[in-house]
């Protein structure tokens, strides 16, 4: 699989890359992070070793769901996510880091997963295993080969049918204030591309588009300004629906993020959100 594939022979020469699944983190996180038409409230306390998060979401009709998490370490082994959730589902998620650059992981909730993720110098794969259903294995791979270009791929395999069930490869490359990455997506039957490009200090500009055999459509285009009074992001995909979002730490630790979106100029498109994580 692609993990063993792209083990690299010398491990120190470059820096520590990201996993295969973020080669395009950065455009996606700008066209993508803090835009939301939910009203939410997030508090985050630490009790000694243990950190605790209520998280709450108001619906369209008023009533107010919570779910309630913690997370802790105890005898090496982390308790990254322990989550009660407002229907009474549950989520567990915990690691283990029994050498340097290794973690084994365990998540489970709807799902039961086994992970391994193994990173040093210019290398990083993972592997995940279904232990509920057993029904599939997925590995990625992803490794700087030269300055500023890293590239990979991931694997799903079929347990039950015995076969690939999704396989793709990707790139991504950064210089300077400019960053690009292209993914394949569906089997390697579409191309991703994804830009972004850092104006100066204060301004960050952000792309995403895909292309197939039907065509080429854009996912969205976007910025991010650093205002005195806050972060300003917009975005527009191919919808047409515009979205803007304005996020401002109030006092150490209390941020809101106020959000909104509107289809062209019809007023009656619009949604709004806000949300306070303290």
């Amino acid at each position: 699989f692609f993990f063993l594939f792209f083990i690299p022979t010398t491990l120190n020469t470059f820096k520590m890359v990201s996993k295969f699944s973020d080669l395009a983190k950065a455009p996606t996180d700008l066209l993508n992070d803090d835009y939301t038409s939910k009203v939410s409230l997030k508090c985050k306390k630490g009790a000694g070793p243990v950190a605790v998060t209520i998280d709450s979401t108001r619906a369209a009709g008023g009533a107010i769901s919570s779910k309630v998490g913690t997370k802790f370490s105890y005898a090496g082994l982390s308790f990254d996510k322990a989550q009660l959730e407002a229907n009474g589902s549950q989520t567990l998620e915990t690691s283990l880091c029994p050498a340097p650059g290794l973690k084994l992981s365990f998540k489970g909730g709807k799902g039961a997963d086994l992970g391994c993720d193994y990173k040093s110098g210019n290398f990083c794969g993972t592997a995940k295993l279904d232990v509920k259903e057993l029904s599939k294995f997925s590995s990625s791979a992803a490794m700087e080969v030269t300055g500023g270009v890293t590239v990979g791929g991931d694997a799903t395999y079929s347990l039950k049918d015995s076969a690939f069930s999704a396989y793709n490869v990707g790139a991504n490359y950064s210089k300077g204030s400019m960053f690009a990455a292209v993914t394949t997506g569906s089997k390697m039957s579409s191309v991703n591309v994804s830009t972004l490009y850092k104006v100066n200090s204060d301004i960050t500009l952000a792309t995403a588009t895909t292309h197939s055999s039907q065509g080429s459509k854009l996912v969205g285009v976007g910025g991010a300004y650093k205002a005195a009074f806050g972060d300003v992001k917009a975005k527009v995909g191919c919808d047409g629906v515009v979205h803007a979002c304005l996020v401002k730490e109030v006092a150490p630790k209390v941020k809101v993020t106020a959000s909104g979106s509107i289809a062209g100029v019809d007023t009656s498109t619009f949604k709004y959100g806000l949300g306070l994580t303290m």
